[in-house]
């Protein structure tokens, strides 16, 4: 089975969650800053796929750092093969949004995240 363009969504974590949101998933291995449990409507929190303390602050969502960064989370993320499934399992039985902070909306995990569950198709 394959996971469609439309079954994966983004959205910032300070972004209203919607119906259409599906299960949401936060990405991040931090809560993000200022919001609280309830209004953030989070189903599943995947600490283990984010980004390791040191790559995320190495990063420092620098787009410069943008191609290094996709190709060491990759990495990390296939050390994470279980997670990854779980991720992957969720997106095949619906819709999900990866919910994140950051304020770069193309520079940020659940973008390469995403990049991910799209390839393994």
């Amino acid at each position: 089975m394959s996971i469609s363009e439309k079954d994966v969504k983004l959205k910032r974590a300070y972004e209203s969650p919607t119906d259409s949101d599906g299960k949401r998933v936060l990405v991040d291995r931090l809560w993000p800053r200022g919001v609280r449990k309830t209004d953030a409507a989070i189903d599943y929190w995947a600490k283990e796929l984010a980004p390791s303390t040191e790559l995320r602050k190495w990063f420092a969502h620098d787009p410069s750092r943008w191609a290094e960064f996709r190709r060491r989370y990759t990495a990390e993320i296939e050390a994470h093969r279980e997670e990854f499934d779980r991720l992957r399992s969720l997106a095949l039985n619906g819709p999900i949004t990866l919910v994140y902070a950051a304020r770069d909306e193309r520079h940020n995990d659940a973008v390469v995240l995403k990049e991910i569950l799209l390839e393994h198709r």
